[in-house]
């Protein structure tokens, strides 16, 4: 039941609001955030810091919430000897993220999306496991978040063609409706010389073309694809391609920058307001969904919400 008001509110009204950032907010918020953990840690040291984030994006207007699955696959876990609690903190994120959901008025709806990441590294396509390890890999870990209640599988932050399709073939198996996002390259500077041409075709950190990895996912018919944690330019860049794959898309952006210890450093050159007035863009050429990700928090949200309210009057 919940999985079918999911979708009717995809079909109807003003784009579906997610939250911000989880990773990033923890960290902001003083809690250990070091790789190859990263978010797990929480889970571990302060599992009720992370139910405040998650209740943090619901007072700020969200209307999904993804549970602190980033890095709970048993493949992560394992880096630091505990990959025998993969299904424990897996169900224990989608908990916490259950009863933040649960915790908005009036009558307001949030669901909880199970976030689906690569095995390895978010911008290092070249560590992508071999196919026997991502299709029992994300086969265990969806197996996980469906057998803990989310509505939503969030295949997100793909970097290869390849990956996204072994992810969103496992998600799609558990009968769950399914968001394959993708993480894209920041488009060159252009210059001044150069403004009349074509700008250069999006790509995945792969190389390989935005265009030919969503039309590689359309057999699976995911309810939504979309791309995630670049920055709002690269975001802004990748609209075209996204409407012209005629499936429902989202986008959910960035502020920072990855980096090997803390995972991201995030950055505050972009305001709340700004970053919602990219988010108006993004609705303006057809998104269903917009939120943000990594470097992101409940400000960016709210201001959404508000610019957004706006500008369905």
């Amino acid at each position: 039941m919940r999985c079918r008001a999911l979708i009717a509110r995809l079909a109807a009204g003003t784009p579906l609001l997610l939250d911000g950032a989880t990773g990033t907010e923890l960290e902001r918020r003083g809690a250990r955030t070091r790789l190859p953990l990263w978010s797990a840690h929480a889970l571990l040291d302060d599992p009720a810091l992370v139910g405040r984030i998650h209740r943090d994006y619901v007072e700020a207007g969200a209307e999904l919430v993804t549970a602190n699955t980033f890095r709970t696959q048993a493949r992560t876990l394992a880096r630091g000897g505990i990959a025998h609690r993969a299904r424990e903190l897996t169900g224990l994120a989608v908990d916490l993220a259950r009863a933040a959901a649960d915790t908005a008025g009036g009558g307001r709806r949030v669901w909880v999306a199970g976030s689906m990441p690569p095995l390895e590294d978010c911008y290092r396509p070249e560590r992508v496991p071999d196919d026997g390890a991502l299709a029992a890999e994300h086969a265990e870990h969806a197996g996980h978040l469906a057998e803990a209640g989310a509505d939503l599988l969030l295949v997100e932050t793909m970097n290869t063609i390849r990956e996204a399709f072994a992810a969103a073939l496992a998600a799609r198996a558990t009968g769950l409706p399914t968001w394959v996002s993708f993480v894209c390259e920041s488009p060159p500077p252009s210059h001044p010389a150069a403004r009349a041409a074509p700008p250069p075709p999006p790509r995945l950190l792969s190389g390989e073309l935005l265009a030919d990895a969503l039309a590689a996912l359309a057999p699976l018919e995911p309810l939504l694809v979309g791309v995630n944690c670049l920055p709002p330019a690269a975001a802004d860049a990748a609209l075209a391609v996204l409407a012209a794959a005629g499936r429902p898309f989202g986008v959910y952006a960035n502020l920072g920058a990855p980096n090997d210890e803390t995972g991201f450093t995030r950055s505050d050159a972009c305001t709340p307001d700004e970053f919602a007035a990219h988010a108006c863009r993004w609705r303006d050429a057809g998104a269903r969904a917009v939120g943000g990700c990594c470097g992101t928090g409940p400000d960016h949200i709210r201001a959404i919400a508000a610019a957004t309210q706006r500008g369905s009057r």
